[in-house]
């Protein structure tokens, strides 16, 4: 079983950071679902940026939501980029 979501934050280009129940951090791509059913209101940036934590999965509204599953499985660990020493 995956690990539920915990925390979200939109960032640009239609990606989510993720914080799920064990610490992880991770980006979850959502441009290959903006052209499939409901999904195609995430579009609109303001409606995109109302993503938020609902019972460990994240929603936009009561007909937009992906479940941890699916944000842990296809997204990617995040990296947090270190300056290089000169």
């Amino acid at each position: 079983m995956n690990p539920e979501v915990s925390s979200v934050k939109p960032l640009a280009n239609y990606e989510l950071l993720l914080t799920f129940t064990n610490d992880e951090q991770r980006v979850f791509d959502s441009k290959p679902y903006l052209d499939k059913g409901v999904f195609k209101r995430l579009r609109e940036c303001a409606l995109f940026a109302r993503a938020r934590v609902v019972s460990g999965s994240v929603e936009w509204s009561e007909e937009i939501d992906l479940s941890y599953d699916t944000l842990y499985l296809e997204s990617r660990p995040y990296q947090i980029a270190i300056p290089e020493l000169a």
